[in-house]
């Protein structure tokens, strides 16, 4: 969930206000597994989750509140492997322009 979280905040930059958190996470929640290293591959829930967030992206401000979400969420997942979390957008075939990562700075 937690690197989930940190893809989907890179991907969709969704505000706050127009995508609450729990929507957010619900998106990236089939991601779990995977960041977590149990599955071999993200599941087609966790990549249809994000391309619906990465859909929902209108300005740098939506990005970063979705990142936000995310990385918040990802605490609670501290088994979330960073190269898991890395692969999850190349995977699911989603362009989030950088690095995904557990200790991505949301605010740049």
């Amino acid at each position: 969930m937690v690197f989930l979280l940190s893809l989907l905040f890179l991907l969709a930059n969704v505000n706050e206000a127009a995508v609450p958190c729990n929507a957010v996470t619900a998106k990236a929640a089939g991601c779990v597994g995977f960041a977590m290293g149990r599955d071999s591959t993200p599941s087609p829930a966790c990549c249809s989750g994000l391309q619906q967030l990465a859909e929902t992206v209108k300005t740098l401000d939506d990005k970063k509140a979705i990142c936000r979400c995310l990385k918040g969420a990802v605490k609670a997942f501290p088994g979330v492997k960073d190269s898991s979390l890395n692969k999850i957008p190349g995977a699911c075939h989603i362009n989030v322009g950088f690095p995904v990562s557990l200790t991505i700075n949301c605010e740049t």
